[in-house]
């Protein structure tokens, strides 16, 4: 049975729930549950805390979990990145209080700096030969300047209110661009076919998310034309109407284009033109 480590809570729980389908939703029973079997498709659930599902999948004590990037990279272990999940992104900053004279990555060697993710910001410092002191903080980071604990911080940066809020601004390029990502454990070698399977199933929903499913009529002479607009991956389903000057077309589509498609397609003929969500797909 593979055993699966997901976020209890946080931003990554709710979409990890959702592509992890039924086991993520339907068999936990109760908010406390924290183990959930899924016989039918040979897994285990594991509902843990964000910060410690690296720890646990690179100890193998896991076998696959899902995360940040910037966690499992911060997280000392050798778990292993399998799979960019396309969700929870996130951007991973410096910042400084507003009038410092702190204005690039040069000006932090020999400061202090704040933050919870100490390998991460220590390896990235390092690789750029900067010598600066890590301040440790579990959370709140962005209080410790004005605190007089460091000179500046490194933290997690959404919208920037918070840090505007707390008399900060954000300088340099980013340390990190993070994601939710699926990790492996070392013991689980990468042509498991568990493994295997679990990629498959998680790209199915990524997929998804990303099309739509598109029907819609068109006379035959106009047929070039559509699919023209909607070529598909590799052809569109074509099939015959009662009326034999129409056909109907079936075909996935970008799901960020359904509007710009359904104009177009409007405009060379298609009629009843219908766009159905997807739940999983194989491609």
């Amino acid at each position: 049975m593979l055993r699966i480590a997901i976020p209890n809570k946080g931003m990554l729980s709710e979409p990890a729930w959702n592509m992890l389908g039924e086991a993520g939703y339907r068999l936990r029973h109760n908010p406390r549950q924290l183990v959930v079997q899924d016989p039918d498709n040979d897994v285990e659930l594991f509902y843990l805390r964000p910060l410690d599902i690296a720890v646990y999948v690179g100890s193998g004590t896991i076998d696959v979990g899902i995360t940040g990037r910037d966690l499992l990279l911060n997280s000392e272990t050798e778990a292993r990145e399998e799979l960019a999940l396309g969700f929870g992104a996130s951007t991973f900053r410096f910042a400084a209080p507003q009038g410092s004279p702190i204005d690039n990555l040069e000006d932090v060697d020999g400061k202090r700096v704040a933050t919870t993710y100490d390998k991460l910001v220590g390896d990235y410092l390092a690789g750029h030969g900067i010598k600066a002191g890590i301040i440790h903080l579990d959370g709140a980071v962005e209080s410790s300047v004005q605190l007089g604990v460091a000179d500046l911080i490194a933290d997690v940066v959404s919208t920037g209110t918070t840090l505007r809020n707390a008399g900060l601004r954000v300088f340099g390029d980013p340390i990190l661009h993070s994601q939710a990502v699926l990790i492996a454990s070392p013991r689980v070698q990468q042509d498991d076919e568990r493994l295997t399977v679990l990629s498959r199933r998680l790209e199915g929903v990524l997929t998804a998310k990303r099309y739509v499913l598109m029907d819609y009529d068109i006379p035959v002479g106009d047929v070039a034309r559509a699919i023209a607009v909607t070529p598909g991956f590799e052809s569109p389903t074509i099939s015959p109407l009662h009326d034999k000057q129409w056909v109907a077309i079936r075909v996935m589509v970008p799901r960020e284009k359904v509007n710009r498609l359904m104009d177009e397609l409007y405009e060379v003929g298609a009629r009843g033109i219908i766009v159905t969500a997807l739940q999983a797909s194989r491609i």
